[in-house]
């Protein structure tokens, strides 16, 4: 049967015609006067459509939009907030003030979590990557996203009555969501073709506008395709091990050749994760056919502009595939550039001189960007000891992993209540630059009755989201009258309120609340400070272990003794979410220390008024003093687990019975929690500014963003002659590194010194057919640690005195002493290269 398409747009009065466009441009996401536009055209209606205005504008009554067209006050508001959109879209912005350069920075991440009614996200890497847009959106970062679109996107999640996880999967109508199909020169539609493991594959581009900035997302569900490659974006995180390296390869090499499809060359390609990682060898391709460079000149200029950000705190969180299954959809890169595969294969092998190597996503993109960086500080620790693999000979605090730390995207998660007591004290111009701090200088001038009626106000609006979830639960599993009257009587609007929402994975422990079920009962059901406790959260449809555990968690919410202190709201997303960060008084943060790369719920909750109760790591080392919440232990780590369980929970307990419940429930003779409100203004005051993604987005700008796209600009200068010399050069070093020794130390260090003395060292260094130039040769010095290796050592070059005979030279410098305790020094001879960012990257070095 043959069958014809054809669209139905909503028809819409002349005077409401820029209702569209702003139906289309998720600044609606985080304007609230856009929201509460689309709420007064029918708030049954958005939120039947889950909140997506281009569906809604499809669904309304014609008479309804009609009459709204004749209703003045409508129309007055309208109008202003039409006017307010536009004026955003063309204000100068932080970027144009600052800097003069607009290199286009292509933002690719395999998940986005903007909009309810756009599900293609699972959890806090697509709620980053959303933040991330619309934090570059308002301050006109020259940017463009690049992800996928999934027919399915993440599952919805439903719970059986003995608590075990479920999952459906509906199917997303891309022509009733915010997206478009984005338009080429010519107006068609952009398609673009791959070669992928010797099929044709088709693939559409589509244009979400987020703000100023536009996403562009890939689908491959189109006729043209074999049924085999048709569902490649079926599902987010879907399918076996060989769809995961489709996905990715039409996420990595199909992204950018969508962008060159459009005419958009970016500068800089910042890998949001591993999952995009094979646009670093589309790259080196369209580099050798463009510009003719050689492969490994190529490769240079490619790594020069590209960014990547890993998320992942264990190996396992790094995608692995087998070297045969790489080549098989590599093969025609290999034929086009005219290299070997070993060549290509080498670029993410976690051993290139094993040919049976596995392939690492994570190791090609470390091979093949100038620039990496962790998601908190301790996850810099924490990603250079994972990586160090790649580069044994580097002293593990020089693997190049910087740290750029996360932040929330602050209109998107502060509730309206608290932004229009900002708009009274802090100025109605706030929200333009909430990572500075002089931005919250004004809330020690909210009066506390303020600020507590207003998180009052989100408890209870909380509790209100809580029951009518629970009921509509309970009600889809066959509930009784007596079930239903049940769940209207959960929590209390007045109660310490816990909030405990997040991915569902062993590590993150959500059951160390529950290791002693008495002591916990005790806190609950206090009947003079009671507690409360709300979870949300989904397992990965194939973690059993995650699922047992959430078992556990929402058993012990359905106990007759908790049920009304203990909720589990089901279908995690981010409606629950935001309901979660607005109202909570307590987001509590329970993960195995070293495995929470950042997180950035508990810094959603800051502008709210919310408190942080949590285990030191990811993002709080940074963020907690005794003024601003509460750490969970010091920073420990163990390596027996349960042991470790055992006294964190202990030590969860303790911080509830003596110090979070009774600060909440210790009022004034006015009623007022006094010193948990000063705890509040302390929070918002010092953590806001600081874990804005406004400030994460000056940190990519400054240190990542424009280094990259200058040392860029340099390499593929010229026909990229620079590229060329420093491959050169490279290739020349690799191949005498072999000969490069430390033949010699002359040091005169009597046995003791003192702080500010220091001491002259000699080195003869033999470089074989290299030159002094070709080199650093450094004095490495630092503190003996209990296996007399040096921790954490510095570094001082040492100048070349003369040379000598048979290539060999002699350096000479001086060690300071400007540390006390038991001191050690070694020498080192590194590559150095004035066009080169970073040559630890090549893991040579050679030591005496």
């Amino acid at each position: 049967m043959r069958i014809e398409s054809f669209h139905v747009v909503p028809a819409l009065p002349e005077p409401l015609e820029g209702l569209r466009e702003m139906a289309y441009n998720l600044l609606w996401t985080w304007d609230e006067d856009l929201r509460v536009l689309f709420l007064r055209l029918d708030r049954a209606l958005w939120d039947s459509t889950y909140q997506n205005p281009v569906l809604m504008l499809g669904s309304i009554a014609q008479e309804r939009l009609e009459a709204l067209a004749a209703d003045d006050g409508f129309m007055a508001y309208y109008a202003r907030t039409y006017a307010r959109y536009k004026e955003y879209l063309a204000e100068r912005t932080w970027w144009d003030k600052l800097h003069a350069e607009r290199p286009l920075i292509a933002y690719f991440s395999a998940e986005f979590g903007l909009a309810e009614c756009l599900p293609i996200y699972s959890g806090g890497l697509g709620v980053l990557s959303g933040h991330h847009l619309k934090s570059a959106s308002d301050l006109g970062v020259p940017l463009v996203g690049i992800g996928l679109l999934y027919q399915q996107g993440y599952f919805r999640q439903y719970l059986t009555t003995d608590g075990w996880q479920q999952e459906s999967y509906p199917v997303n109508d891309f022509f009733n969501l915010p997206i478009r199909p984005a338009p080429g020169a010519d107006g068609a539609p952009v398609r673009v073709e791959l070669a992928m493991a010797g099929q044709r594959l088709v693939v559409q581009v589509w244009r979400v506008e987020v703000g100023r900035l536009p996403l562009f997302l890939l689908d491959t569900n189109l006729p043209e395709n074999a049924p085999e490659v048709r569902d490649v974006t079926d599902q987010l995180y879907g399918g076996d091990h060989e769809t995961r390296l489709r996905q990715e390869f039409v996420l990595g090499v199909g992204g950018l050749r969508a962008l060159h499809a459009m005419g958009l060359r970016p500068a800089v390609c910042h890998m949001n994760e591993g999952h995009s990682a094979f646009l670093s060898i589309e790259r080196i391709r369209l580099l050798m056919k463009e510009q003719g460079l050689s492969f490994a000149a190529a490769r240079e200029a490619a790594r020069a502009g590209n960014v990547f950000t890993t998320h992942t705190a264990v190996p396992a969180g790094f995608d692995v595939f087998t070297p045969e299954l790489v080549d098989k959809y590599f093969s025609e890169h290999v034929k086009e550039m005219g290299v070997t595969p070993k060549e290509v294969l080498s670029l993410g092998a976690e051993d290139p001189t094993a040919a049976t190597s596995p392939f690492n996503m994570a190791g090609l993109a470390l091979r093949t960007a100038a620039f990496v960086n962790g998601v908190s500080r301790l996850h810099g620790e924490v990603s250079r000891g994972l990586l160090r693999k790649y580069l044994p000979g580097i002293p593990v605090d020089e693997i190049p992993v910087g740290h750029v730390t996360n932040g929330a995207h602050t209109r998107s998660t502060v509730s309206r209540d608290m932004s229009g007591l900002f708009d009274r004290y802090l100025g109605p111009d706030w929200w333009r630059q909430p990572d500075r701090p002089e931005t919250w200088d004004g809330i020690d001038s909210i009066p506390d009755e303020e600020l507590w009626a207003t998180h009052e106000r989100r408890r209870e609006r909380l509790v209100a989201f809580a029951r009518r979830r629970l009921m509509k639960q309970v009600e889809g599993r066959g509930a009784t009258q007596r079930d239903l009257e049940r769940a209207r009587g959960v929590l209390g609007t007045g109660t310490l309120t816990i909030g405990f929402a997040r991915r569902f994975a062993t590590y993150k422990r959500a059951t160390l609340l529950l290791a002693d079920l008495e002591r916990l009962k005790r806190i609950l059901l206090s009947a003079e400070r009671p507690v409360q406790v709300i979870f949300a959260g989904k397992a990965h449809p194939r973690d059993n272990e995650a699922k047992e555990v959430m078992k556990t968690v929402v058993r012990f919410c359905q106990g007759d003794e908790v049920r009304r202190h203990a909720v589990f709201v089901e279908d995690y997303d981010l409606v629950v979410a935001r309901y979660l960060v607005q109202g909570v008084d307590v987001w509590l943060n329970t993960p195995r220390r070293g495995l929470e790369a950042s997180g950035t719920s508990g810094m959603k909750v800051v502008p709210n008024g919310g408190l942080n109760l949590s285990i030191l790591d990811g993002w709080w080392p940074e963020g907690y003093a005794p003024d601003t919440g509460w750490a969970i232990g010091k920073g420990e780590e163990y390596q027996d687990h349960g042991y470790q369980d055992q006294v964190e929970s202990a030590a969860l307990y303790e911080l509830l019975e003596k110090d979070v419940v009774p600060l909440f429930y210790d009022r004034a003779v006015d009623g007022l929690p006094r010193a948990w409100i000063a705890r509040m203004k302390a929070s918002m005051k010092h953590l806001a500014p600081q874990f804005s993604t406004n400030r994460m987005l000056w940190d990519y700008g400054e240190r990542l963003y424009l280094p990259a796209a200058r040392y860029y600009a340099e390499l593929v200068a010229d026909g990229g002659a620079r590229a060329q010399r420093l491959a050169t050069w490279k290739a020349n070093v690799f191949r005498h590194w072999a000969q490069v020794r430390v033949e010699s130390v002359e040091a005169r260090r009597p046995g003791t010194h003192r702080v500010g003395d220091s001491f002259p060292l000699a080195a003869v260094v033999g470089l074989g057919g290299l030159a002094p130039d070709d080199v650093s040769v450094e004095a490495y010095f630092g503190r003996l640690d209990e296996k007399q290796q040096i921790a954490a050592g510095r570094s001082v070059a040492l100048r070349l005195e003369a040379s000598l005979d048979r290539g060999r030279h002699r350096f000479v410098g001086v060690v300071p002493c400007d540390r006390s305790g038991m001191q050690g020094y070694t020498v080192r001879v590194r590559p150095a290269h004035p066009d080169a960012n970073n040559l630890l990257a090549t893991g040579l070095m050679a030591w005496w």
